[in-house]
């Protein structure tokens, strides 16, 4: 894949250039790009030279004098130019493989590019990690990296992941610790597989890697009715059990659905450091209750409004708190309405995973003027669910109106809506 342009910014470089949507960047300085890395790289300098391929097949070379630091404004269709790293693993947790047809296309794609690592803060195995991607690595300075580590029992890594190059987990971890490249690490609790005594094991050689381990986080298994080969779902006892050994060790946290099956309050702010595994459910509701803290609520709206939080099982109890401090505002009227999840089964409980029908179903018979839902119900930059289909097509079937709010951590641009209304 080309370094094809999706759009400019306003008033950038790249706007004044006349660069347009789907030219190409065939090259910075006469070098090729392979990536975002390499486009980041090779444009910090005061003077460039670049080659693009026009719409029109035509080639022309342009002279670029700007600050140092200064970004050209070029936003790319992908991160990645060339092919991305696929995994090479059959995980036997692996969400991917336990979807069923019918959704969207990028859903099925399972990659495993440090690159992406790098610039997104995707997980990554380092099951087909190269010397050829460590001497760029090394290079370049890249990190802090997301690892998916699971465990560091070799034999049990190779099981876990199905891969006989699974087990070198430790070696290249060692790797990144000589060479001081950070990461962060991520292990997906399997009760039976890597709980317990095998979870002590993993925290405490990530402990010798001192910090080079910048956080931990331990996250439960996700379960759909679509799975072939059963797994054992974290319940209470087991997450009693995690959040106990977790917190013998520096920087490891468990995210919030261990403490909501184990019926415990979310911790302060201080248990999650720099909440620096958000994107994987660590923090995201301490987060949530830390900012509206500080949000300034009106004391009164000018006219009547009810409205409902559509949300997940696992944000119920934190979006109920907050919901009560809504109805404590002078004619409005708030209420919560967790979304049961039919399509994936009652064990999957996250906003994420919720589908344009359960949602459907959930509201279609209430009174309000308007629902609210987090952006991470639908496709980043996009109205559409994971089922492929959009929230218009749920507005015209449930005849609601709806407000998405965009920062999942932040109440603040629903608070401004309901004081312009």
């Amino acid at each position: 894949m080309p370094a094809v342009v999706n759009s400019v910014i306003n008033d950038s470089i790249a706007q004044e250039l006349g660069i347009e949507k789907n030219d190409i960047i065939l090259s910075i300085d006469g070098n090729n790009l392979l990536d975002m890395i390499d486009y980041n790289f090779y444009c910090k300098s005061e003077f460039l030279t670049l080659e693009i391929q026009k719409q029109c097949g035509d080639v022309e070379v342009i002279e670029i004098e700007k600050d140092f630091d200064e970004d050209l404004g070029i936003i790319f269709e992908s991160a990645v130019f060339d092919k991305v790293k696929p995994c090479c693993n059959h995980c036997i947790f692996c969400f991917v493989d336990q979807q069923p047809k019918g959704l969207r296309e990028t859903l099925y794609v399972k990659d495993d590019d440090y690159r992406l690592s790098y610039l997104q803060g995707t997980y990554i195995t380092l099951t087909n990690f190269t010397d050829k991607d460590r001497e760029r690595i090394k290079r370049m300075h890249l990190g802090p990296f997301y690892v998916s580590v699971h465990t560091t029992n070799p034999e049990l890594r190779n099981r876990m992941l199905n891969n006989p190059n699974a087990g070198k987990a430790l070696e290249n971890l060692d790797w990144f610790r000589k060479n001081k490249i950070p990461f962060h690490a991520q292990i997906v609790l399997c009760p039976g597989y890597n709980d317990g005594i095998e979870l002590e094991r993993t925290l405490t050689d990530l402990a010798k890697l001192k910090k080079t381990v910048l956080s931990t986080a331990i996250v439960p298994v996700g379960i759909t009715q679509f799975r072939e080969k059963k797994l054992t779902q974290v319940d209470k006892k087991c997450a009693i059990e995690t959040i106990e050994i977790a917190s013998k060790f520096k920087r490891v946290c468990c995210s919030d659905e261990f403490f909501l099956l184990a019926e415990r309050d979310i911790p302060p702010a201080k248990y999650y450091g720099n909440f620096s595994q958000l994107e994987d459910g660590v923090g995201a509701l301490r987060l949530l209750l830390e900012n509206f803290k500080h949000d300034n609520l009106p004391k009164k709206l000018s006219k009547p409004v009810k409205f409902v939080f559509a949300t997940s099982f696992a944000a119920k109890n934190v979006i109920e708190h907050i919901a009560k401090q809504f109805n404590k505002i002078k004619n409005l009227d708030c209420s919560v309405l967790p979304v049961k999840s039919q399509y994936w089964g009652q064990d999957i409980n996250v906003a994420g995973l919720i589908t344009s029908d359960d949602l459907i179903n959930t509201i279609k018979d209430i009174d309000a003027d308007f629902v609210v839902i987090p952006s991470v119900m639908l496709s980043p930059y996009t109205e559409l669910f994971l089922d492929g289909k959009n929230l218009d097509y749920v507005k015209k079937t449930t005849k609601k109106e709806f407000f998405v709010v965009q920062n999942i951590y932040s109440m603040s641009e629903l608070i401004e809506y309901l004081k312009n209304i």
